[in-house]
Protein backbone atom coordinates (compact mmCIF):
# COMPACT_ATOMS: atom_id res chain seq x y z
CA UNK A 1 0.00 0.00 0.00
CA UNK A 2 1.25 3.63 -0.84
CA UNK A 3 0.23 6.94 0.22
CA UNK A 4 0.45 9.95 -2.21
CA UNK A 5 -0.01 14.25 -1.50
CA UNK A 6 -3.76 14.82 -1.61
CA UNK A 7 -3.29 18.69 -0.07
CA UNK A 8 -0.78 20.69 1.07
CA UNK A 9 -2.08 23.67 3.76
CA UNK A 10 -0.54 26.94 4.19
CA UNK A 11 -0.76 28.52 7.18
CA UNK A 12 -1.69 32.49 6.51
CA UNK A 13 -2.94 35.73 7.40
CA UNK A 14 -5.08 36.58 4.49
CA UNK A 15 -6.23 33.42 2.98
CA UNK A 16 -8.15 35.08 -0.12
CA UNK A 17 -5.16 36.72 -1.17
CA UNK A 18 -3.19 34.52 -1.18
CA UNK A 19 -5.62 31.54 -3.10
CA UNK A 20 -6.07 34.74 -5.98
CA UNK A 21 -1.99 34.55 -6.08
CA UNK A 22 -2.20 30.73 -6.13
CA UNK A 23 -4.44 29.91 -8.67
CA UNK A 24 -3.32 32.74 -11.09
CA UNK A 25 0.35 31.21 -10.79
CA UNK A 26 -0.90 27.68 -10.89
CA UNK A 27 -3.98 28.16 -13.05
CA UNK A 28 -5.99 26.98 -9.97
CA UNK A 29 -9.60 27.60 -9.20
CA UNK A 30 -11.10 27.66 -5.96
CA UNK A 31 -12.32 24.20 -4.93
CA UNK A 32 -14.13 25.33 -1.54
CA UNK A 33 -14.37 27.87 1.48
CA UNK A 34 -15.06 27.15 4.88
CA UNK A 35 -14.50 29.48 7.75
CA UNK A 36 -11.02 31.35 7.64
CA UNK A 37 -9.61 28.19 4.70
CA UNK A 38 -10.06 28.78 1.24
CA UNK A 39 -9.28 25.47 -0.87
CA UNK A 40 -7.48 25.95 -4.01
CA UNK A 41 -6.98 23.22 -6.89
CA UNK A 42 -7.09 21.82 -10.45
CA UNK A 43 -10.03 22.51 -12.50
CA UNK A 44 -10.98 18.57 -12.32
CA UNK A 45 -11.01 19.19 -8.73
CA UNK A 46 -10.04 17.52 -5.61
CA UNK A 47 -8.58 13.86 -6.22
CA UNK A 48 -6.99 14.49 -9.04
CA UNK A 49 -2.89 14.07 -9.86
CA UNK A 50 -2.51 17.73 -8.58
CA UNK A 51 -2.29 18.22 -4.78
CA UNK A 52 -4.85 21.11 -3.99
CA UNK A 53 -3.45 24.09 -1.38
CA UNK A 54 -5.80 24.97 1.40
CA UNK A 55 -4.97 28.38 2.60
CA UNK A 56 -5.81 28.39 6.49
CA UNK A 57 -6.03 31.54 8.21
CA UNK A 58 -3.08 32.15 11.41
CA UNK A 59 -3.00 35.42 13.35
CA UNK A 60 1.01 35.41 13.63
CA UNK A 61 3.46 34.40 10.76
CA UNK A 62 4.93 31.31 11.27
CA UNK A 63 8.47 33.06 11.41
CA UNK A 64 11.34 32.42 9.27
CA UNK A 65 11.83 30.05 6.58
CA UNK A 66 9.13 27.26 6.32
CA UNK A 67 10.70 23.71 6.72
CA UNK A 68 8.87 22.96 3.36
CA UNK A 69 8.77 24.72 0.06
CA UNK A 70 6.96 24.40 -2.97
CA UNK A 71 8.76 23.91 -6.48
CA UNK A 72 7.08 25.38 -10.17
CA UNK A 73 8.23 24.44 -13.57
CA UNK A 74 7.15 26.37 -16.35
CA UNK A 75 4.65 24.22 -18.48
CA UNK A 76 3.55 26.30 -21.59
CA UNK A 77 5.86 29.11 -22.10
CA UNK A 78 9.61 29.26 -21.55
CA UNK A 79 11.43 30.04 -18.01
CA UNK A 80 12.47 34.25 -18.66
CA UNK A 81 8.48 34.68 -19.83
CA UNK A 82 7.02 32.85 -16.74
CA UNK A 83 10.01 34.04 -14.43
CA UNK A 84 8.25 37.38 -15.69
CA UNK A 85 4.35 35.88 -15.28
CA UNK A 86 5.50 35.51 -11.53
CA UNK A 87 7.11 38.78 -10.82
CA UNK A 88 3.78 40.20 -12.80
CA UNK A 89 1.92 38.25 -10.31
CA UNK A 90 3.31 39.46 -7.65
CA UNK A 91 6.13 37.26 -6.34
CA UNK A 92 9.15 38.32 -5.48
CA UNK A 93 12.58 37.21 -5.26
CA UNK A 94 14.06 35.79 -2.54
CA UNK A 95 17.96 35.39 -1.29
CA UNK A 96 18.41 32.26 0.55
CA UNK A 97 22.72 32.05 -0.35
CA UNK A 98 22.21 30.94 -3.87
CA UNK A 99 25.10 32.28 -6.13
CA UNK A 100 23.12 32.50 -9.20
CA UNK A 101 24.26 29.48 -10.82
CA UNK A 102 21.60 27.27 -10.07
CA UNK A 103 18.67 25.88 -12.18
CA UNK A 104 16.43 27.43 -10.18
CA UNK A 105 15.19 31.11 -8.82
CA UNK A 106 13.79 31.47 -5.31
CA UNK A 107 10.56 33.15 -5.00
CA UNK A 108 8.82 34.73 -2.33
CA UNK A 109 4.55 34.65 -2.74
CA UNK A 110 2.66 38.19 -1.18
CA UNK A 111 2.91 36.97 2.58
CA UNK A 112 6.49 35.46 2.10
CA UNK A 113 6.09 31.79 1.47
CA UNK A 114 9.46 30.68 -0.54
CA UNK A 115 9.27 28.48 -3.45
CA UNK A 116 11.69 28.03 -6.52
CA UNK A 117 10.51 28.30 -10.58
CA UNK A 118 13.13 25.50 -12.03
CA UNK A 119 14.32 26.18 -14.94
CA UNK A 120 13.32 22.48 -16.31
CA UNK A 121 10.00 22.85 -18.51
CA UNK A 122 7.14 20.19 -18.21
CA UNK A 123 4.12 18.89 -19.88
CA UNK A 124 0.67 20.49 -18.81
CA UNK A 125 -0.98 17.63 -16.61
Amino acid sequence: MACRISELVLECRDPEALAEFWCEILDFVVLDREEGCVEVGPREGFGGLQPTIILSYRDEPTGGPLPLHIDLNPTDQDYEAERQRLLDAGAKPADVGQTGEEPWQVFADPEGNEFCLLRARLDRL
